[in-house]
């Protein structure tokens, strides 16, 4: 009797990929409900705390979601009063979107258990291998962008 499981393939890495994904969205979405927040909005409040005053067409891009979802995830957060909208300077027919203070609450009041989950994630990885799994990731994304 053949043993199937060792001629079975291993999972692709796009399937592995997204598994992780996966679980990592449903444990940000845990650790961000209690605010009334869901992981997309997170992940936007995250790319406006890094880069602040950005179009709604690069928040999108950035925050992996599509231009026509973002405007309902910027209205909700604007109605929440976590990011403004306000005319680009130099093109007035842009509104750029910017964190508030509150947004920068927010981001401050999850940033220990964000890390906490990250570290849960690369626990039993050294610190070398961690930094070539970012590295790694990195180059993959490049890759396909």
């Amino acid at each position: 009797m053949l043993d199937t499981q060792a001629t079975k393939a291993p999972p692709s890495l796009l399937y592995m990929v997204k598994q992780v994904e996966l679980v990592v969205r449903s444990h940000l979405d845990e650790l961000v409900r209690p605010s009334g927040i869901t992981a997309l909005q997170y992940t936007a409040l995250t790319v406006l705390e890094r880069h602040d005053g950005l179009s709604a067409a690069q928040l999108a891009r950035d925050s992996f979601v599509t231009a026509q979802s973002i405007a309902d995830l910027v209205r909700s957060l604007e109605n929440r009063e976590l990011v403004r909208r306000e005319r680009n300077p130099r093109n007035r027919r842009e509104l750029l979107i910017l964190l508030t203070d509150a947004g920068r609450a927010l981001l401050a009041r999850h940033e220990e258990p964000v890390r906490e989950l990250e570290e849960r994630m690369v626990r039993d990885l050294t610190a070398h291998q961690t930094e070539q799994f970012r590295q790694a990731l990195s180059r993959a994304w490049h890759a396909l962008s």
